[in-house]
């Protein structure tokens, strides 16, 4: 099928009776103007690939632009190990930490310009953030919605008397809609993140604009934030609509076509049935999606000793396709999202994660539920702070162990690993932080003086510990074919107090089995194989004696 004949039969699908001959034309004249512009395909995802969470001004040098610094930084202390650079929100920015852009187009003046994201992209793939649902109200867009410019009168979603927005689901407890002077617009997350309205046919022809200019400027990656909520329906849930689908199908078609491997990665902070539907049919759709379920799970094992509930859960996730994989992560700039979990953990266990969080110096966000109940939705904490179990792990080695344990679960099960800057850098809450904005968020988004950073990853055991005990498993990651991102995985059952998974690339024959002991005490396991053991390089025979919070990785 040609291009223009995809394109068109997607924008069928999206607008359906609504649908003009017009739309089609002026994709024409899109793709004639891509056309002249084509690039090099991306290099495939294989298991090389390391992906670092990270904002343009992390790591920041007084008097420099931050994203100079943030390069002088990655190359020092991780090139080679981290391989993909995802740059949370670039572009100014008026609230929630980047996520409420005013310019899609432009480089916020502290991290820099366009030509320091090409610098970087030089020596890393980057990974650009799409805050696609909404916009600033600072933005040139509203302000002319709010002028009366008829260019922007359809872009954004006034309030409509005959609209049922009764089974709205929201991550907020902040109202739908807000007044502006003697307007009014949809806000799923605030007053200053005001929605963009698809069904208005010049904002998708824009996005999609928006979208091929990231992939040309050196996004390999395209993450495309809180994409479930950008198609609104009267009487429905507002969240992961067909059109909503639709669409991200006709961005895949036209990334395919203009920049073939440029990755989508949906991120849908939703229960695990409705968050893998964005893999469409493992060929059409997202070539990743966040594995939400994976962090708090994670978190359960370590927390209750028992990896049970982990395990279950694992053994459904299978090979999607040879271009679609899981983009897996323990933290994140977010917290640990407690919806992926439904159906999952009971709510007496989230409560004992809750309440653990609280415990360890974090907080605990809640979402508004249809019938007027809250329920958790998040916990606010930096992920080894998480990890702790008072009482339990009181040394600094029990921490850094038990960190590196879970990651050794986030390296080896199929998909393609992420880590955020505070976990691999060992940082804990950032209380200054939290305090000072008053924003739970910010425990886990402290910015580090680069100075400051290097001489600490030299003289702190805790940060020195975990940071060389990640590059390593990643290094050690890196050389073996069976942790192909599309290598397929099988679950083992070995005890509750362990996780096991076996990883086989039928390509070249390889087979590793990964084991963690998820409690503080010893755990003999019998994988029945004899192999060597990757991380120590030691010879295993029969039974293996885990230490607490111990694992393996033998081929």
């Amino acid at each position: 099928m040609s291009l223009i004949k995809a394109i068109e039969e997607k924008l069928h699908e999206i607008y359906g009776k609504d649908f003009r001959e017009e739309y089609v034309a002026k994709f024409r004249g899109f793709i004639e103007r891509w056309e002249e512009k084509r690039v090099q395909p991306n290099a495939p995802i294989s298991e090389k690939n390391v992906y670092l969470i990270t904002y343009g001004d992390s790591i920041f040098e007084k008097g420099k632009p931050t994203l100079e610094t943030l390069r002088t930084f990655l190359n020092e202390k991780v090139k080679g190990a981290v391989t993909d650079v995802h740059l949370l929100p670039m572009f100014p920015y008026t609230s929630d930490d980047g996520f409420s852009v005013t310019d899609y187009r432009q480089i916020n003046p502290e991290l820099g310009d366009w030509s320091e994201i090409n610098g970087l992209a030089e020596d890393y793939r980057l990974m650009f953030d799409f805050v696609a649902n909404h916009i600033s109200k600072s933005s040139d867009w509203f302000k002319g919605y709010m002028n009366g410019d008829p260019e922007f009168q359809d872009y954004f979603i006034a309030k409509d008397p005959a609209f049922d927005a009764s089974q709205v689901v929201r991550p907020r407890t902040s109202p739908l809609f807000h007044e502006y002077g003697d307007k009014t617009a949809w806000t799923t997350f605030s007053e200053d993140q005001v929605d963009v309205n698809f069904r208005h046919f010049p904002v998708l022809l824009e996005m999609t604009e928006i979208l091929m200019e990231y992939a040309y400027q050196g996004g390999t990656s395209i993450r495309l934030d809180a994409i479930g909520f950008i198609w609104k329906e009267s009487g429905t849930s507002c969240m992961h609509l067909p059109q909503a689908h639709a669409i991200i199908q006709l961005w895949r078609t036209v990334l395919d076509h203009f920049v073939p491997n440029t990755q989508i990665i949906t991120e849908t902070n939703v229960p695990h049935q409705e968050n893998i539907s964005y893999f469409g049919n493992g060929l059409n759709e997202a070539h990743m999606v966040y594995q939400f379920t994976l962090p708090p799970l994670v978190l359960h094992s370590f927390t209750t000793h028992n990896a049970e509930k982990l395990t279950k859960w694992a053994k459904t996730i299978k090979p999607v396709s040879e271009e679609a994989t899981y983009f897996n992560f323990l933290a994140s700039h977010d917290g640990i999202g407690m919806r992926p979990t439904e159906g999952i953990l009971t709510e007496a266990e989230k409560q004992v994660l809750a309440d653990k969080v609280t415990e360890n110096g974090g907080r605990v966000s809640y979402k508004s539920n249809p019938d007027g109940t809250q329920s958790v939705y998040e916990l606010n904490i930096n992920y080894s702070e998480a990890l702790v179990n008072k009482g339990e792990d009181v040394t600094e080695e029990q921490e850094i162990q038990k960190m590196l344990a879970a990651h050794s679960i986030l390296l080896s099960v199929i998909g393609v690993p992420a880590i955020y800057y505070h976990s691999l850098l060992g940082s804990k809450n950032d209380y200054a932080g939290l305090e000072e904005s008053g924003i739970n968020r910010r425990i886990n988004r402290e910015k580090l003086e680069i100075g400051r950073i290097l001489e600490e990853l030299e003289s702190d055991p805790r940060r020195k510990g975990i940071f060389e005990g990640l590059k390593k498993l990643i290094g050690i990651r890196q050389a073996e074919s069976v942790f192909s991102p599309y290598a397929p995985q099988e679950v083992m059952e070995l005890g509750k107090s362990v996780f096991a998974v076996k990883r086989e690339n039928e390509e070249t024959g390889e087979t590793v089995y990964a084991a963690v002991n998820v409690s503080n005490a010893e755990a003999t396991i019998d994988m029945g194989v004899a192999g060597i053991d990757l991380i120590t390089g030691q010879k295993v025979e029969g039974p293996i004696t885990l230490a607490p919070y111990g694992f393996v990785w033998v081929k």
